[in-house]
């Protein structure tokens, strides 16, 4: 008699992933996710230090501005010494930031002013692409924005007004240093 013998192939493997577990009816839902809070109480030192050092330097400035017969306290300036006294670990706040932000929105407010003139609608513009010039720098520092907005603005004369700016940017990083010690602090966590 003659042998038969079948194909057998053996059937593919199944995947057998187990199904998850139930959870129990009693299990405790995930937790929510946390909310952000406001940051803590400063030490009544670091407070006081702080406050005087922003008042130390926007005095300096406006001695220095009249002593030079020209303004050296703007607004953005003021914005940015509230910046290295109050919070000095934040980027905003390091010395790149301050100095390099301030100059390059300066610029930016200069190239726009040469383009579209003094007037409302190029400083909206020049305030728009103030923000852009320091994010490519990787310089950020929010009141900068408003320096390029006031030169667009004013039409001030050029190196006068870098030249100041730069002093001024340095003398705030200068006084922001010296209250950073005098308070403990840290500053800068970096400078370029």
């Amino acid at each position: 008699m003659p042998t038969t013998t079948q194909d057998v192939t053996p059937a593919p493997e199944q995947a057998t992933t187990p199904a998850p577990a139930p959870l129990p009816a009693s299990a405790p839902a995930p937790p929510a996710p946390a909310r952000p809070r406001p940051p803590a109480r400063p030490r009544p030192r670091v407070l006081l230090v702080g406050t005087a050092t922003a008042v130390t330097a926007l005095l300096l400035l406006v001695a220095v501005g009249t002593l030079l017969r020209q303004p050296l306290l703007i607004p953005p300036l003021a914005a940015s010494m509230a910046l290295v006294a109050g919070a000095p670990d934040l980027p905003l706040s390091q010395p790149r930031s301050v100095v390099g932000g301030q100059l390059l929105s300066a610029l930016t407010g200069f190239a726009v002013l040469a383009v579209a003139g003094p007037g409302l609608w190029g400083a909206a513009v020049a305030g728009g692409l103030a923000l852009g010039v320091m994010m490519c720098a990787r310089t950020p520092h929010s009141p900068a924005a408003a320096t390029a907005v006031i030169v667009a603005l004013q039409a001030p004369h050029f190196w006068s007004f870098i030249g100041l700016l730069a002093l001024a940017s340095l003398l705030l990083v200068a006084v922001g240093l010296a209250g950073a010690r005098a308070a403990g602090r840290a500053y800068p966590a970096y400078w370029f």
